[in-house]
This record gives C-alpha cells, structure tokens and sequence, in this order.
C-alpha cells in the first residue's frame, strides 16, 4: 500500500496553488504571447523552495521527495504549463543530474545556486539529427592535457538561452557506444559556449527553447559528472525522473483543461438548459475525470517508487505515456465542449491545448516510451 503524508503534501500544493494564481495567472497569456521567459519569477519560486524540491537542506534545497514534486508541477501546470515545464526541467533535468553523479564540491558549488532560484539549470542531450537516436551524437568532447575541448550542437534546450548553468552529455568515445558519452558541467560566459536559435514554439511558449553551440569550447576535467564514458548511463537514470516530472506536468494541464471544461458546461445554456445535461457533454466530462484519475494513481505510484529508492523505470514510462496523452485527449475534448469559443484566446483551453502536444515529445516521445515499456515487460 502506498503511504505519504498526507497533510504535509496538501499544505505544499496549497502553497503552490496560491503561487500560481497570484503571480502566474494574471500574466500567462501577456508571457504566451510574446514568448516571454519571466525570469524573476524563478527567484520567487526559489524562496518558496520550489526550485531545489528534491534537494537535501544540506545543499540549500528542500529536502522534499517525489510526492511533494509531484504536488508542485501538477499545481502550477493547472495554471500555466510553460511555467511548470520549467520548474520541471530545472529541477530533474539539472539540478538532479548533478545531485546524483556530482562530487561533493561540486554539489557544494551548484546545488545552492539553483535551488535558490539564483542560477537557472539547462540539459543539454537532444541534438538536431539526434533526438531519441542519442548514440549518434555528432556533439564531441576530446581529452587535452587536463581540459576537454567540447565541438557541436544541441537544440530543443529548455532554458538555452538564459541558463546560468547546463549539463551537456558529448561523446568521447566511438559512435554508438553507450559508454562513449560523458556529462559535463558548462557555466555561461564559457569561451565557445554560446546560445543560439530560440525555437518559436506552438505551445509552452514562456517556456525558453534554445540551441546551444560550442565552438572550441574548454573545460577543466573537474567539470566531469562522475567518470568518463558515464555521461549516457546517467542520463537514462535521470529521464526516469524526468518522465515522472512530465507526468505531472500533464496532469496538471488535464486537470486545468478539465475544471475549465466543466464550468463552462454548467454555465452554458442552449435549448433552455445548460450543456452539462446533455447526456454528449456529461459522458465526455466523465471519461475525462475518470483518465485524470487513472493517470494520477500511476503518477503517485511512480513518484512513490522513485521516492523509495525502488527500480521505477517501466512505471515512470507508463506514467509519462498515459498521463501525456490524456493531456492532449482531455485538452481536445475541452476545446470541443466550449465550442467556437474554445478556438478564441478569449478562453483557457485553447493554450492547455497548444501546451498539451508537447508531453508526448519532450523526454522520450510517446513511441519510446513504448519501447521502455515493452523491453521491461520482456525482461520482467
């Protein structure tokens, strides 16, 4: 049986929940608009601890667990999934990745920055002939005297631009070898470390999506993530978080597309009486409810699993899998409920709708995690 505690869960998704309708709301579709990153908003999410959930107090973070995390994207993506992607990213992508593999100093360093809200984290795997093919990454990292000299590309980088700091997985071994792929800590202002193309992006638009270039770029073998040839291991440990974070990053986009759904549908009136009572709109509100709430059971388990150390690659696949395309099922059916005002920006659903597609991209694609799903089964 899963347990948590309960009341300290709901305090935290309160404390979020009030964030996002205070400093969020009234600013989402001004920030959708101009795909306007709003950067000190971090810094806010940062006192509250929002933006070092998973970690230790030690290191500035909260001392949180996946339950908790969970609670917080969900609420914050109810609002706006532009910001809860991004408090998603910088928390699992980043910020854990050097929590799990980095050294002590190096956790010393970072781990406050960003779990303050100071420094904004990027990850940097994706490149742009390489998205779920990773082994054929073009991006090189080659060993001189006691520096690597980093040369390629990566896009599709969620705070490409304005990261303070980014973990960037190159290759330093032969092409398709998973341990020929290294991690590596890059700070803004490296040397041959630049930003590129912002994406224009049809949803998730206050959401930064960058290229990043490095051109010769040099750094010391201290900024190694644990040892060489490690980089593509650790990277499919933390994409297991990272689906869990996606997860509930789609939930929070269905249930915010839902609970629009519904108040439109008790509000509407047509033939004398609201829409609601139409045996078509009352059965789809319900198959609605109904796969948010299978998704968040799965999203709770995979979060509980991860939580307590357990192996929680093939639920937090499932998660992600289910969970990102009831978004996108309960975004479209909210669209369709409000009828030619859901099609206006007038409304909210429209924008749940644009975020919604996104979730069965980022991450690992719904396909793949097909293919993480059926390769666990196998070896189950």
């Amino acid at each position: 049986m899963l347990t948590t505690n309960t009341e300290n869960i709901e305090l935290i998704r309160q404390s979020a929940r009030d964030f996002a309708q205070t400093h969020i709301r009234p600013h989402l579709m001004e920030w959708d608009e101009d795909q306007h990153f709003p950067r000190p908003l971090f810094s806010k999410l940062g006192e509250l601890g929002f933006m070092g959930v998973l970690v230790p107090e030690a290191f500035g973070g909260s001392g949180l667990s996946y339950p908790e995390y969970i609670a917080i994207i969900d609420e914050i993506a109810q609002v706006c999934g532009s910001i809860g992607l991004s408090v998603a990213a910088h928390n699992s992508l980043c910020t854990n990745h050097i929590l799990e593999f980095g050294t002590l100093q190096q956790k010393q360093h970072y781990l406050p920055l960003l779990a303050s809200g100071q420094w904004i984290g990027a990850w940097a795997l994706t490149e742009p002939n390489t998205g779920s093919d990773a082994g054929r990454m073009q991006c090189v990292a080659e060993r001189d005297g006691d520096d690597y000299v980093i040369n390629g590309s990566k896009n599709f980088i969620t705070h490409g631009q304005s990261g303070d700091v980014v973990v960037v997985i190159a290759r330093t071994g032969k092409l398709l070898d998973s341990r020929g792929m290294t991690a590596f800590i890059v700070e803004k202002g490296t040397p041959g470390f630049t930003s590129g193309k912002k994406e224009n992006k049809l949803g998730m638009r206050a959401s930064e999506t960058a290229e990043l270039i490095f051109d010769q770029c040099r750094v010391s073998k201290d900024q190694i993530l644990g040892e060489e040839g490690e980089g593509f291991i650790q990277a499919m440990k933390i994409l297991d978080g990272g689906r869990i974070s996606i997860a509930a990053l789609s939930l929070g986009i269905a249930k915010g597309a839902f609970q629009a759904a519904r108040a439109y549908a008790q509000e509407r009136q047509q033939f004398g009486k609201p829409i609601s009572q139409f045996q078509a709109i009352s059965f789809k509100l319900a198959e609605m409810a109904t796969q948010i709430e299978a998704a968040a059971l799965m999203t709770q388990k995979a979060g509980y699993l991860k939580s307590q150390g357990g192996k929680a690659t093939q639920i937090a696949a499932m998660a992600k899998y289910y969970a990102s395309e009831t978004a996108v099922s309960v975004a479209n059916d909210a669209v369709q409920i409000f009828g030619g005002y859901g099609y206006t920006k007038d409304f909210p659903v429209e924008k749940y709708y644009r975020d919604a597609k996104l979730c069965t991209i980022g991450e690992g694609t719904s396909e793949i995690q097909k293919l993480v799903i059926a390769k666990n089964l196998m070896q189950g």
